[in-house]
C-alpha cells in the first residue's frame, strides 16, 4: 500500500459503526491499518460487531465505546475515556444517523428534533470534543457522513434533508475554525446505497426502477464504493483537501 494511504498506528472513532454503512467504513479504515473504536447505542449489537472485527483484525486494534451521541455529557465522558485508555483519536467519522419518513405537514416537532439531534447536532458534539485534542496536537481528520440529500430533496424526509444540508455547512464551519491548527474536515455524501436497511427500497420495483433511471451509473451504490474515498480522506493523501463534501452517488446529483 502506498504510504500516502497507510493508516497504521492511527486511531479512528467511527460513530454508528455497529452496523450498516458505519460498520463498512470502520472495516475500510481497519483494512488500511487503523486501530478502530467501534461505536453504537445498542450494547448487544455493538458487542457482536466487536467480536467479528476482533476475529478479523486482532484485539489490539479493535475497541468499542457505547454512548449516546446526542448527550453532551456522555460524549465528553466517552471521548475522554477513549483518549485516556486507548490513545489520541487521529480520525473521526461522524456517521451516526436516523431516518424518519412522514409528510412535512404531519411531522411532529419531537420527531423533527430527534432527527436533527441525531444527524446534525451529534456531529457538532462529538466533533467539538474530539477536535479539542486534535487542535492541541496539531493534526487530525474529521469525516462527516452527509447524503445525496445534502443537495437534493424528496417528499417525506424533510428533517433528514435539513440535517444533512446543515452537516455540509457544519463541515465548512469546522474547516474555517480548525484548518489552521492542522485539521482536515470533509464530508462524504453517499447516494442510494444498497444495504440491509435499504433492502425494502431495492425490493420496491417502482422505486428501484426510478433509482436506476435517475442515476447515470444505472445502479445502486454499494458500501464498497465508499471505502476508497473514506480511506483517502482519513489519510495523508488528502492533507490539502478541506471543507469539501464529496458526492459518491453515481452522478445522480449532477443531472436533471
Amino acid at each position: 500500500m502506498s504510504q500516502l494511504f497507510d493508516l497504521t498506528g492511527r486511531r479512528a472513532l467511527v460513530t454508528g459503526s455497529s452496523r450498516g454503512i458505519g460498520r463498512e467504513l470502520a472495516a475500510a479504515l481497519a483494512d488500511a491499518g487503523a486501530t478502530v473504536i467501534l461505536h453504537g447505542r445498542d450494547a448487544q449489537r455493538l458487542a457482536a460487531t466487536v467480536e467479528e472485527f476482533t476475529a478479523r483484525y486482532g484485539h489490539e486494534r479493535i475497541h468499542s465505546a457505547c454512548f449516546d451521541v446526542t448527550d453532551e455529557s456522555a460524549v465528553a465522558e466517552a471521548v475522554s475515556r477513549i483518549e485516556t485508555e486507548i490513545g489520541p483519536i487521529r480520525i473521526l467519522v461522524n456517521n451516526a444517523g436516523i431516518q424518519h419518513r412522514v409528510p412535512l405537514l404531519d411531522l411532529e416537532a419531537a420527531d423533527w428534533q430527534r432527527v436533527i439531534d441525531t444527524n446534525l447536532t451529534s456531529a457538532f458534539l462529538v466533533g467539538r470534543e474530539v477536535a479539542r485534542g486534535m487542535v492541541e496536537r496539531g493534526t487530525g481528520k474529521i469525516i462527516n457522513i452527509c447524503s445525496v440529500q445534502t443537495d437534493l430533496a424528496r417528499p417525506t424526509i424533510s428533517a433528514y434533508t435539513a440535517a444533512k444540508g446543515g452537516l455540509r455547512n457544519l463541515t465548512r464551519a469546522m474547516t474555517a475554525e480548525w484548518a489552521a491548527s492542522g485539521l482536515q474536515i470533509n464530508g462524504i455524501a453517499p447516494g442510494y446505497i444498497h444495504t440491509e436497511m435499504t433492502q425494502n427500497l431495492v425490493d420496491d420495483q417502482q422505486f428501484n426502477s426510478w433509482i436506476l433511471g435517475r442515476t447515470p451509473a444505472a445502479r445502486w451504490g454499494t458500501v464498497a464504493d465508499l471505502a476508497g474515498p473514506a480511506v483517502w480522506l482519513a489519510s495523508d493523501g488528502s492533507d490539502y483537501v478541506n471543507g469539501q463534501t464529496i458526492f459518491i452517488d453515481g452522478g445522480m446529483s449532477v443531472v436533471v
